[in-house]
């Protein structure tokens, strides 16, 4: 479950409160979902009931109480706690969650983060004539449109964008290369053109991305060399609270479970939709820094993915097991996710490198 998608599950427990008489407010359009902060717990946190409490005209403590168990039973919601001044909580079932997270992404491919949100909505950026203000424009083009709405670049008069320049021309680098070292820097941030984004090791953010998105296609390919596939379409979640995965398997049974290096990577895939949707709030200052934060982004879950790959083959004579199948689809989840980011940025995701 996607931060965006609880943000909608707990819309739906206010709905539910509210049709039901325990509540008396008008349902907000949204809500906010973000991790706990300090003295909360679980997954994510939300702040609705803060929200709430004066319309409601109750303590947000009180709205928060009459909440919890409308969310406990909401699909994928495990516990809810209440802290603080009336935050809610929200323990997630990781098993169900990141099994329907993984299919999801297979199944929407470079889609997977797109949305309308942004349908009809038109933002107009005045650029500078500067090749960084040009390319950082361009993505926040490419970032608006995959929420469904449409960027203007004009130039003149009235500039509203205007990141720190490059200090040369990157074009030296290759087009690759070249956007990296524009995009990657917040706007503030002075970008460095060096031949250090050419360079092919880990000490590289740029090559680390797309070795990562090379090094999952190649294990794909080992995979099928083996006779093996992802587990795509997972079905049950399983019996143990702990997710982690078994060897044991029956032909073609379907597999909800994740291997206990996977958390992270999980969560990084959950959250890429929200990294996409930080470009929607043009042209507030925060929202001209999207392409920096979806390179970043790409960055964490590219060194987390590498973590990940060397528990997908099976090793010496152990044979391919549903556990390898499900880490294979966590592993191609992520590729799919880097891809989609990398074409974005207009940087190109090689499966060979």
């Amino acid at each position: 479950m996607t931060p965006v998608e609880l943000s909608r599950t707990v819309l739906h427990a206010v709905r539910c409160a509210v049709d039901d008489g325990a509540l008396r407010v008008v349902v907000p359009s949204r809500v906010v979902v973000g991790p706990p902060g300090a003295g909360g717990c679980g997954d994510y946190a939300t702040n609705v009931a803060l929200q709430l409490a004066r319309p409601a005209g109750q303590p947000p403590l009180r709205v928060a109480a009459l909440l919890r168990p409308y969310l406990v039973r909401e699909a994928g919601v495990t516990d809810v706690a209440i802290t603080g001044p009336g935050f809610l909580n929200i323990s997630l079932d990781r098993a169900v969650t990141s099994a329907a997270l993984v299919r999801r992404i297979l199944d929407e491919g470079p889609g997977y983060g797109r949305t309308d949100a942004l349908a009809g909505r038109v933002f107009v950026l005045r650029v500078p004539y500067e090749v960084r203000a040009e390319v950082v424009a361009d993505v926040l083009a490419r970032m608006v449109g995959s929420q469904g709405g449409r960027v203007e670049i004009a130039h003149g008069d009235g500039v509203n964008l205007r990141p720190v320049p490059a200090p040369e021309d990157p074009a030296p680098l290759g087009p690759d290369a070249a956007r990296w070292a524009l995009l990657h820097p917040a706007p503030h941030d002075r970008p460095r053109i060096t031949a250090d984004h050419l360079v092919q090791s880990e000490s590289n953010p740029l090559f680390r991305i797309r070795y990562a998105h090379a090094r999952i296609r190649a294990v794909g390919r080992n995979a099928a060399d083996l006779g093996f596939h992802a587990a795509t379409r997972p079905e049950t979640a399983p019996a143990a609270a702990d997710p982690v995965a078994t060897d044991a398997e029956t032909p073609d049974a379907p597999d909800t479970t994740v291997t206990p290096v996977t958390p992270d990577l999980v969560a990084l895939l959950a959250d890429h939709p929200r990294v996409l949707a930080t470009a929607g709030g043009l042209p507030h200052p925060d929202a001209l820094a999207a392409p920096s934060r979806l390179s970043r982004h790409l960055l964490a879950l590219a060194d987390v993915t590498l973590a990940h790959l060397p528990a997908v083959l099976p090793r010496g004579d152990e044979k391919p097991s549903a556990a390898h199948r499900s880490r294979l689809a966590l592993a191609e989840a992520a590729g799919t996710v880097l891809a989609g980011g990398l074409s974005l940025l207009g940087i190109d995701a090689p499966d060979h490198l």
